[in-house]
């Protein structure tokens, strides 16, 4: 089996597409002065907020991407990097759990 390469742009639609089915939203985050930050700011239903750091499949985060990886993190913020869709389904599943877990 073959491992699709998509791109970051195709990886970020379809995140977008499956964030909206949890009745959350996936805003596009910009913070200038503050180069390297996440792309995507993840908000779902009960409070629940994520960062995504979105790659073109196989590629990292720059070491700036990494410094602002770890700041947030160390905030105690869940900052996640994903360069599939197959990640993004992964990302998903975590929320549906944390989404869940509201009652």
């Amino acid at each position: 089996m073959s491992k699709t390469q998509d791109s970051e742009k195709i990886i970020e639609a379809y995140l977008r597409e499956r964030v909206k089915e949890l009745g959350g939203k996936a805003y596009k985050f910009v913070s200038p002065g503050n180069s390297g930050v996440p792309d995507r700011l993840v908000c779902l239903p009960g409070g629940k907020v994520f960062f995504v750091e979105l790659k073109g499949s196989g590629k990292k985060p720059t070491p700036l991407q990494k410094r602002q990886i770890s700041y947030l993190s160390g905030l105690d913020f869940s900052v996640w990097v994903i360069d599939s869709k197959a990640g993004v389904d992964e990302f998903i599943d975590f929320c549906k759990r944390m989404v869940s877990d509201e009652v």
